[in-house]
């Protein structure tokens, strides 16, 4: 159900230098449809293929009022300089340049020449400062490049979504949680709206929804989703009060953006004061691609929400939080993976993990550490009930973070592993995760380059469409679990 993400309409347009054969570019633009076709991509074909600035502008509005919002512009032959790198000038959206291969015509009459022409576009666009998404290897068949439209489009849903993103706070962070404080300016710079708030903001417009009419459809929706046994009934209303509050504070608040996340402040006084833990409500929210992150974490919410739109699946975001034991390593781990006790860790947060990623044994329970802080001692729990709890259910996940840092500069780091069928024997929304080399990414990555302890985390291996969004942001510095014969810079090599 995300319903918080872009829908992406994709258009092709076919570009030709026009001492070319124009026929040439048009033959292999409607072969890549084709292509796309049965590939099960839908994708507009613009008739009007582009040799000057007027076909650009009347090519540009062809697919501006065919609905797309992502464009592939194809070199089927050598292409015109500048009306091809005008197109990304004026078309709203994101937009890859591709060029044809050789092969389906003699090369005297049917030759292109677009291999270099694809030299003479990227030129162009460096010089008019345009930003475009170039794959690894631009030039290809038709189903070449059938197959590059397809990995472009969860990464323009992503740019697209972040264009119209406001993400929405309720804070500020924590005390002794300044990890998740970071300079705002980096989202002024890729485009994304923020709104900050105080508690005291959410307090009041929660009290506002006592009594909503929608309250009882919601309390029932959560009964289903969880099942009998696996909930507190009697706070079913609250959360769903807590529920309703944010999902309207988006939509009154969004302002001129499409689209939002939240990051909220979950504690010390939020369970005292609303009388349970947000966590469960949150879950809920993020399983509609809607993300709530944790104390305040502002990248964290801009990191879960660049993964949904990447994976098209709800996400999570975690601490990287506790070693595996040397114990459950022996028992469980060696000898049935291909792991060292040092590739493994523990990912876990109070209870935002959405129930459709975590193990069948899953439960509605409460905060074991915020008890211990806040309630009487060996007293039953009462408002830090709310968390969603339960082991992490086995699957492949990418691990990863853009985050500014304290001198204002984005980076970000990506790596990409499982979470083992492993039992955690611990509490909260937790799982037993493994990346290959994960104890020189920890030092050498996490430590030295000091990132905060929340990670996100989608389900799959998106780490490819992760890093060229990355990269298309303008972010310079993108780390990952480098393989072991790779040492990083401040690797000791004697070590």
């Amino acid at each position: 159900m995300l319903t918080n993400i872009p829908e992406v309409k994709l258009g092709i347009i076919a570009v030709s230098r026009d001492c070319f054969i124009i026929d040439l570019s048009e033959r292999r633009r409607s072969a890549i449809v084709s292509a796309c076709a049965k590939d099960g991509l839908n994708i507009y074909e613009c008739k009007t293929t582009v040799e000057n600035e007027k076909d650009m502008l009347k090519a540009v509005d062809e697919v501006k009022a065919a609905g797309c919002n992502a464009l592939v512009v194809f070199l089927g032959n050598f292409g015109p300089e500048t009306p091809e790198t005008l197109i990304a000038k004026n078309f709203d959206g994101p937009c890859m340049y591709v060029a044809a291969a050789e092969g389906d015509g003699d090369l005297i009459n049917g030759r292109g020449d677009a291999y270099c022409g694809m030299l003479n576009c990227s030129y162009n666009l460096g010089m008019r400062h345009l930003k475009a998404f170039i794959p690894e290897y631009p030039v290809g068949t038709a189903e070449d490049i059938a197959k590059m439209i397809g990995e472009f489009k969860p990464i323009a849903c992503a740019l697209i979504g972040l264009s119209q993103l406001k993400i929405i706070t309720f804070g500020p962070r924590p005390q002794d949680f300044f990890a998740c404080n970071a300079p705002i300016k980096g989202l002024y710079e890729i485009g994304v709206e923020i709104e900050e708030n105080s508690e005291l903001d959410l307090l009041v417009a929660y009290k506002a929804h006592a009594n909503d009419p929608r309250i009882p459809e919601v309390c029932e929706d959560m009964a289903r989703e969880m099942g009998e046994g696996c909930y507190y009934p009697e706070m079913n209303q609250r959360m769903a009060q807590l529920e309703l509050t944010l999902l309207d504070w988006a939509e009154a608040h969004k302002g001129s953006r499409q689209y939002v996340a939240f990051a909220d402040k979950c504690w010390p006084a939020f369970p005292e004061a609303f009388g349970f833990e947000p966590c469960y409500v949150n879950s809920r929210l993020v399983s509609r691609g809607i993300p709530v992150s944790c104390e305040v974490d502002i990248y964290g919410a801009l990191s879960e929400y660049i993964g949904m739109c990447v994976s098209g699946d709800t996400v999570t975001l975690l601490d990287i939080n506790n070693s595996v034991p040397a114990s459950i390593y022996e028992e469980d781990i060696k000898d049935k993976f291909d792991y060292q006790l040092t590739d493994t860790f523990m990912g876990f947060h109070c209870g935002n993990t959405p129930s459709c990623k975590l193990c069948s044994d899953r439960a509605v329970k409460y905060q074991l550490i915020q008890h211990r802080l806040l309630e009487p001692k060996d007293s039953e729990p009462d408002f830090t009930r709310g968390t969603l709890e339960g082991d992490i259910a086995a699957s492949d996940i990418t691990f990863y973070r853009l985050q500014c840092d304290s001198e204002g500069v984005l980076r970000a780091y990506i790596a990409q592993g499982e979470v083992l069928d492993v039992k955690t024997r611990s509490f909260g929304g937790i799982g037993v995760f493994a990346i290959p080399e994960m104890g020189r990414f920890y030092r050498h990555v996490l430590i030295q380059k000091r990132y905060p302890h929340h990670g996100a985390v989608a389900f799959g291996h998106y780490g490819k469409a992760l890093f060229e969004v990355f990269k298309f942001l303008g972010v310079q510095d993108i780390a990952y679990n480098q393989p072991k014969g790779l040492p990083y810079p401040t690797e000791n090599p004697w070590a």
